[in-house]
């Protein structure tokens, strides 16, 4: 990304100080124009009250005023005033991430406001708006698993197929194991230097045919490191049961094996986290957003450019028509 924008400075600003002597020429030229000027004595000018004075009259002290701006436009152009246009070349690394998502039905328990999904789809989109360089894929998983969205730069995509996420599009259950190994299958041949899965679940593993340790083996081996984030508050959590007579609350044991996920995060040069509400949640993927930023490297150079020639230009030009209205039109006589 080049960025340009222009100043203005002088090669040799010492010039400078000669517009001190500007004032001192107005000075000379106003004292001399006082004392050259013709006197006449009269005993009244009552004759001259409703006397209009001529153009020629008015603009007399134009060759005085054209001067004293010639030369103060000709220090500046001594001073070599020059603009500089100032570029800076920024390249990234840049990073690919997949948010690995648990859609099981326990992702509806509402510990979390409105509950579970919806809280870690919101931060999720936050974080990916924060982003906008980085190559970012959805898997979603609960008794298996299925690439969402797999790596890409349009966000605006991504945005919309997370907000079709929902519990029920998978065979209910929690295989961490599959989700993780599917979320490594999508990063394993990302070209960037840095490669992350963040694991979002609130269960204990209990299908899939691929251990979560495992899995995580795996991505320790393509050099992926995993983020895996516990979701659910301490003890108890309601969770919403389709009755008859409608929707009715059960409230269940929260189990999350914290074990599991931390040796997983351990494995991979990662890290684990718990989630027990809505706040810590945003809190674990703006510190997880602060720990993985794209190394940018900036190189700024400046190209300068003469400006001094039009100052001189129209000093040249003013003193020519200074010289042309003293002696011709406004030439006074001795």
């Amino acid at each position: 990304m080049m960025e340009w924008y222009s100043d203005i400075h002088f090669k040799n600003p010492g010039f400078l100080w000669l517009l001190l002597i500007v004032p001192l020429l107005i000075a000379y030229f106003w004292i001399v124009k006082r004392h050259t000027r013709p006197r006449i004595k009269i005993s009244s000018t009552e004759a001259f009250r409703n006397y209009k004075p001529t153009l020629k009259q008015r603009l007399i002290n134009s060759p005085i005023v054209l001067r004293v701006v010639a030369i103060s436009l000709l220090i500046v152009a001594l001073a070599r005033p020059q603009s500089s246009s100032k570029a800076s070349n920024v390249t990234t690394d840049g990073i690919s991430i997949v948010v690995a998502l648990d859609i099981s039905a326990s992702m509806l328990a509402e510990d979390f406001h409105p509950n579970r999904i919806e809280a870690a789809k919101k931060v999720a989109i936050d974080f990916i708006n924060g982003r906008p360089s980085d190559l970012i894929g959805l898997v979603i998983f609960s008794g298996e698993s299925f690439t969402q969205c797999p790596l890409t730069s349009d966000h605006s995509v991504l945005h919309d197929l997370m907000k079709d996420v929902k519990p029920g599009l998978l065979t209910d259950g929690t295989a961490i194991g599959e989700g993780l190994a599917t979320a490594v299958a999508r990063l394993k041949d990302a070209k960037t230097k840095s490669k992350v899965i963040m694991l979002i679940t609130d269960g204990v593993n209990n299908a899939g045919s691929i251990p979560p340790i495992t899995a995580g083996e795996i991505a320790k081996t393509f050099g992926i490191r995993v983020y895996t984030i516990g979701v659910g508050t301490q003890g108890m959590a309601p969770y919403p049961f389709k009755t008859p007579f409608g929707i009715e609350y059960q409230n269940m044991e929260v189990q999350i094996d914290e074990g599991l996920l931390t040796q997983i995060a351990n494995t991979t040069g990662g890290k684990y986290f718990r989630a027990t509400n809505n706040k810590k949640l945003e809190n674990i993927f703006t510190e997880i957003d602060k720990l993985e930023r794209s190394k940018i490297e900036v190189t700024e150079f400046k190209r300068y450019t003469e400006e001094y020639f039009p100052l001189a230009l129209v000093a040249c030009i003013l003193f020519i028509i200074e010289i042309v209205l003293r002696y011709t039109w406004l030439r006074s006589l001795p």
